[in-house]
Parts: structure tokens; sequence; C-alpha cells
């Protein structure tokens, strides 16, 4: 099971980013990014950390599937502060890479992201 961490739920996902996933987790199931508030200090950001491990552990412990990661995507500190709790206790967390593709019209720049692949968050 791939646990999608994120602010791209999985229903707006590519096509080649759906199959990947499938390839190499099996099912993959939505947990909605938190809102993340930029006044908070690195205490709130860790507590908030604290609790999505909590959520997630939970999940991959009854999923019952052999493959389990965390696809996590966001605000930097809590990806950062996440993915080293979620490491240490052995569970694999993966990042998206894109190809960014940027036009501009009338002024205004146009970015599309395409899936390239899963990437390994190392510690």
């Amino acid at each position: 099971m791939l646990l999608n961490l994120s602010n791209h739920s999985v229903v707006n996902w590519s096509d080649k980013q759906l199959k990947i996933a499938e390839e190499k987790f099996g099912k993959t199931v939505d947990i909605p990014f938190p809102q993340i508030d930029p006044k908070a200090d690195e205490t709130e950001i860790i507590e908030l950390a604290k609790n999505y491990f909590s959520i997630c552990n939970e999940k991959i412990k009854n999923s019952g599937d052999k493959v389990n990661a965390v696809h996590l995507m966001g605000e930097f500190t809590f990806v950062f502060a996440l993915a080293n709790m979620l490491i240490k206790e052995g569970i694999t967390c993966v990042a998206s890479t894109t190809v960014r593709n940027t036009t501009e019209n009338k002024g205004k720049k146009i970015s599309e992201f395409q899936f390239v692949k899963f990437r390994k968050y190392y510690s």
C-alpha cells in the first residue's frame, strides 16, 4: 500500500503515476495533507509530525500488505520531520519526481508537471 500524504489527491494523478504506484505498492490511499500555519514554531511542527507518524504507522500496520510506503510531499520542515520519524521506524518514504514544462502567455507563466518516478527518501 502507498499512503499518499500530499496536497495532490490520487484522483488527480496521471495515468503513468497511478500505474507505477500500483505496480510498486498495490493500492494507494489518500491522507489529506495538513494545513500548516506559516507562523508555527518548530515545536508545533514536531507535534504535528508525531500525530501524522501515528496515523501512517497505524494504517501500515493494519494494511496486511507486504510492501508499504508513504508518498510524502509538502511543506518542507514538516516533511523532513515526518520522513525522519517514519524512516527510523523502517517505513519507506518516497517523493514523486517531475519534469516541469513552463510556457508564458501574456506575462503569465503556466507550469505543467509530468510525473517521472518515485524517489526514495534517505536519512
